[in-house]
């Protein structure tokens, strides 16, 4: 299939030259006079052209406009501008709008055909970008959150609405392994930042100074062992979605700084001396309660409701447990695929032992189970006793009439680890989820419980 050239020039002798030239080079060619055609040509895209040849000023106006209205309404193209009079500002603008180049009339045939193989392979290697991007992003839509819950209806509903919008922030909140980051890369790939990067950071995987320069980036001899200029995470992700895991783990100190980039859109690298201007979309994600946490002082309210701009809970699998006869089979199939299995049979007993358990772990534990059960399986019955879930159910744990005890069995249907749980919850309950008054029941310090509450997902009252 021949490549498509639009030519865009009102001279019809110096046109016809360069399309006859072209043409004896397998170029699909098509000419366009002024800009009005060449506008037509474009908008009712019944030509793509893979480069576009432009004299600079046409008698209805300068090219530059051209390009600048259509740039983004069209498939990847490079613009080669000829000129014979043109300013400085010109060339300066066509550079800051993407030209591939412009060079000066009258040009010799040859040096614009080297022009034109250079404005080829980077409008081939654009598209084939655009192209891996698209069929990446198509992996990520609404349709890869599974269930048929209400609550998994409901999440899927905003998540569409939420694509549609362009929102400058949003924080995602929800229990570990809920899936908070699929839905951040599902908000990006379905939104009209699709095209752009998604750059990806664990806040809670970083200590506070490489946190802060990954971020912002630095340049040379900003500090020992910065050899060279590096480029943040905020300038990488320009255009696109900066999105931030464990917002909630964030250093007091650099959330201060957090907030002036997402208030102003500008940054400044470490040992750098001027701002940068960027164009970023934040997600934020975070196990936490940060309103609990502003509370407490340990996060800064006015980022929090900086960031705040659209949220977004995700509800914990225990909340949705019919959807387990959508997952599980799911994720049993993948994990054939992965580990040339064919499990399939799933027991009665089985089916059981996944609904009662109410998986503290969400997706992802779910997700690791079933891998784990299907490794080890020997033929396709489901090997159930695999699944190695704490027995835990509401007759395990029976509270005494008395208010100074409680019932613990230890006929090994319960681990520690439960038991370590449900007891602060017990007391947690008798004690009107007030924290203070259970940390003096049970014999430790208000953040000694604090800790334990946060780890096991538990409810309480801040007093």
């Amino acid at each position: 299939m021949a490549d498509t050239l639009l030519i865009i020039e009102d001279e019809a002798l110096l046109g016809s030259e360069i399309a006859r030239y072209f043409s004896k080079r397998d170029w699909e060619v098509t000419i366009a006079k002024s800009i009005r055609q060449a506008e037509v040509h474009l908008s009712k895209q019944d030509i793509d052209p893979l480069v576009v040849i432009s004299d600079m000023n046409l008698p209805d106006g300068n090219a530059l406009d051209l390009l600048e209205s259509i740039k983004n309404k069209i498939n990847s193209s490079e613009w080669v501008f000829l000129t014979g009079y043109g300013s400085v500002a010109d060339s300066v603008r066509a550079v800051r709008l993407g030209a591939y180049d412009f060079v000066e009339k009258p040009c010799e045939l040859e040096r614009l055909n080297l022009l034109m193989e250079g404005a080829a392979r980077s409008a081939r290697a654009q598209r084939r970008l655009q192209q891996q991007t698209v069929a990446q992003n198509s992996r990520h839509t609404v349709d890869a959150l599974i269930g048929s819950s209400p609550q998994a209806s409901g999440l899927r509903s905003m998540i569409a609405q939420m694509a549609k919008v362009p929102f400058s922030s949003l924080i995602i909140s929800g229990e570990t392994g809920t899936g908070k980051g699929l839905i951040a890369r599902i908000l990006h790939c379905t939104g009209s930042r699709a095209l752009a990067p998604l750059i990806e950071i664990n806040c809670a995987a970083l200590p506070r100074e490489l946190l802060e320069s990954e971020l912002f980036g630095y340049e040379a001899g900003a500090f020992t062992g910065a050899k060279k200029r590096h480029r943040g995470l905020f300038e990488q992700a320009h255009t696109g979605t900066l999105f931030l895991d464990e917002i909630g783990e964030m250093d007091l100190d650099l959330q201060t700084k957090l907030l002036k980039a997402v208030e102003d859109f500008r940054i400044r690298r470490l040992g750098g001396e001027s701002e940068i201007a960027i164009d970023v979309q934040i997600i934020a994600a975070t196990n936490l309660n940060l309103i609990q946490k502003v509370e407490q002082g340990l996060f800064r309210s006015d980022l929090y409701h900086r960031l705040n701009v659209m949220s977004l809970r995700v509800p914990a699998l225990r909340e949705r447990k019919q959807d387990l006869d959508e997952l599980v089979p799911l994720f049993i199939a993948d994990s054939n695929r992965k580990s040339s299995k064919n499990v399939k049979n799933i027991s009665q007993q089985a089916w059981e032992n996944l609904k009662s358990y109410d998986w503290p772990g969400n997706i992802r534990e779910l997700r690791n189970v079933l891998e784990r059960c299907v490794l080890l399986a020997s033929d396709e019955d489901f090997p159930e006793q695999w699944l190695q879930l704490p027995n835990v159910s509401s007759k395990t744990i029976v509270t005494h009439d008395n208010e100074n005890g409680i019932y613990l069995p230890l006929d090994g249907s319960l681990s520690l680890h439960d038991m370590e749980k449900y007891l602060i919850q017990e007391v947690l309950n008798r004690t009107d989820e007030n924290v203070t008054a259970a940390a003096r029941m049970l014999g430790t310090t208000r953040e000694t419980l604090r800790y334990r509450v946060q780890k096991y997902n538990l409810k309480c009252k801040e007093r």
